[in-house]
């Protein structure tokens, strides 16, 4: 659509159209292309309001709406039950808006300005709620959450299946805590929480007399159906290991990830003992088991080749395995994994101090088809071993960050790979020749692309990026000398195919602290550029007016400018086959706004010629 807004004639084509039709057409549609056909004419506005009155999904990824702005998308509707929102702009204001007794799925990210009120509330209201995911509740100061909203919700919802709560929950009572999960539906098979204690999950799991019960009287399993348990913990010992290993006896998936703050002791910390005890009963498909450097340079310094021998035996079905701080185990420890696991098809090793080349030496004797290799920080690995690794020709996922060693021969092999769709090269030796490779690859389908931290990597290298018409949606080129404004012209103009609007891939782009980058890449930035962008980061030092503005003129465009990670959540990144199309306008941003940041390109403009404004 050249021009957003039908002629008086093509309104009259479509009065002619039955309503029944044009409702039936635009069901099919996501919310965010709802809302754009919604802005073309009178008559699709009438008929997405009154879609909106029945669909049973209302999932709007990655903009985040105030109240104001929310509530005519979300009228009543006793029919919706899957609802997905990001929640930044909002508070407890507008749990009566999300909370409904019809919701089945409830997927609510970024609530730090809600109080446990939110989990009370749905405990209440949400009786038939299966799935459950809260990311970042009362984490801003003034809003408090208590046990005894965890428990209304755990007492509330007793069908829930999938349960994500993505917050520190360590700061709940600690001797009520296995009490009120005594409370969970027993249909519950996925939990996940953002931050526990390694103590409070011992407790939680292990057989106990229960509460004014005699001695005899040992309290049942809880969380008997769990099959996905993923924790973050301060320290994984053997002791929380061992109890989860023991309790849960149907799990087929164990994601546990720890960051200590002080070098852990033995009785912390996990050892070739408690590595042993990992899937007594054989049905363990995934496992992973990371140690963060967030707050000090530590690994599992009591785990070495005989602990990653003795968990092999039993992990032969091992569908993927995510191993990261083993600074204790060699290539005979990670080549074991590669020959005993048949069934792997995702691999992720961190900071694997000893990792060589020798691990992948002879790939085509496995009989390995692997999707997903990670293999980040582990410095001693060359560009032989990726060209042994791409005999895996299926490979999805590549995560090479940090391998200092790897170079423009690496990304050569790279580019054969028919069906790569993330590629992560952060702070790699890959240079402008390494990346003309992928311009020769006409099969390559690539979607994300990391070349951050790259010294050697300039302006030159991006505009080959840009002819070759790589479909990438997410691009990050932070910390990079010699990228400038030549680079963002280039990505602005760039054109995946014909029907597609120029830059029109991109959903993020980071080009924090880049050094050639001046005011004049902001003019690229702003509308009709990149209409698809939502996620952006940028150095704050350029000339904050300009930041503002920028902001003010994409209010949609989450604009990072002091170096955060940027990233859409993959608390839901499913692919919708009817995802929309934007072209040179937003119609999102225009139906919602209806022309009120009109005057922000003057703004910008100002801004560049009077910093002082």
């Amino acid at each position: 659509m050249a021009n957003p807004e039908a002629t008086e004639e093509e309104e009259e084509s479509f009065d002619q159209l039955p309503a029944a039709l044009l409702a039936t057409i635009m069901t099919k549609l996501d919310v965010a292309s709802i809302c754009s056909v919604a802005s073309t004419c009178k008559i699709f506005k009438a008929c997405a309001s009154h879609i909106l009155t029945f669909i049973p999904n209302f999932h709007l990824f990655d903009t985040a709406l105030s109240i104001n702005l929310l509530s005519p998308l979300l009228p009543p509707n006793p029919y919706l039950s899957s609802l997905k929102v990001d929640c930044a702009r909002l508070d407890d204001s507008a749990i009566d808006l999300l909370v409904r007794p019809s919701l089945h799925e409830l997927c609510l990210h970024n609530c730090a300005d809600f109080s446990g009120k939110l989990l009370s509330e749905i405990g209440g209201k949400c009786a038939d709620l299966r799935y459950l995911y809260l990311g970042s509740v009362a984490e801003k100061r003034g809003r408090a959450i208590h046990i005894s909203d965890l428990e209304e919700l755990l007492n509330g919802c007793t069908q829930l299946e999938v349960l994500t709560l993505m917050f520190d929950v360590s700061l709940f009572l600690r001797h009520n805590f296995a009490r009120v999960w005594a409370l969970a539906s027993e249909k519950l098979t996925s939990l996940e929480i953002g931050y526990v204690s390694s103590v409070m999950v011992t407790e939680l799991l292990s057989p106990s007399v229960g509460p004014h019960q005699p001695l005899n009287h040992i309290r049942a399993s809880i969380l008997p159906g769990i099959l996905k348990l993923n924790l973050s913990v301060d320290y994984i010992t053997d002791a929380m290991v061992g109890t989860i290993s023991k309790s849960l006896v149907s799990l087929t998936h164990l994601d546990l990830r720890d960051t200590p703050l002080i070098e852990p002791r033995i009785t912390f910390d996990l050892t070739n003992s408690g590595l042993q005890q990992i899937n007594q009963y054989g049905k363990l498909k995934h496992l992973s088991l990371i140690r963060s450097q967030e707050y000090i340079v530590t690994y599992f310094r009591r785990v070495n080749d005989l602990g990653i021998l003795l968990m092999a035996d039993k992990c032969a079905n091992m569908e993927s395995i995510c191993l990261g701080g083993f600074c204790q185990v060699t290539d005979t420890g990670f080549k074991t994994i590669l020959h005993s696991c048949s069934s792997l098809y995702r691999l992720r090793v961190s900071h694997g101090i000893h990792l060589t080349d020798l691990v992948f030496h002879d790939m085509s004797a496995t009989a390995l088809c692997m999707t997903h290799v990670s293999l980040r920080w582990c410095n001693l690995l060359t560009n032989h071993a990726i060209k042994s690794l791409v005999s895996n020709t299926h490979l999805k996922v590549l995560d090479l960050r940090d391998c200092k060693s790897l170079g423009d021969e690496a990304l050569r092999a790279i580019s054969t790979l028919p069906e790569l769709k993330s590629l992560l090269l952060d702070g790699s030796d890959i240079s402008d020749s390494g990346l003309s490779y992928l311009k020769g690859s006409s099969r390559l389908e690539l979607q994300e692309l990391d070349v951050s931290n790259l010294p050697y990597l300039s302006d030159n290298g991006i505009l080959c990026l840009a002819k070759s018409r790589v479909p990438i949606s997410v691009l990050r080129m932070r910390q990079c000398p010699l990228i400038g404004d030549t680079s963002i012209m280039a990505l602005a103009s760039m054109q995946v195919d014909e029907d597609r609007g120029h830059g029109s891939s991109l959903r993020l782009l980071d080009i924090y602290n880049c050094g050639g980058m001046t005011q004049l890449a902001f003019r690229w930035l702003k509308k009709p550029y990149f209409p698809r962008l939502r996620w952006l980061g940028v150095t704050a030092n350029v000339n904050r007016d300009i930041i503002d503005a920028l902001a003010r003129n994409r209010p949609f465009l989450n604009v990072a400018s002091h170096g955060e990670e940027l990233g859409i959540d993959q608390w839901d990144n499913s692919e919708s086959l009817h995802m929309h199309d934007y072209d040179d306008v937003d119609e999102l941003e225009q139906w919602l706004l209806e022309g009120e940041f009109e005057d922000d390109d003057e703004e910008m403009i100002d801004a560049e010629i009077n910093p002082e404004m």
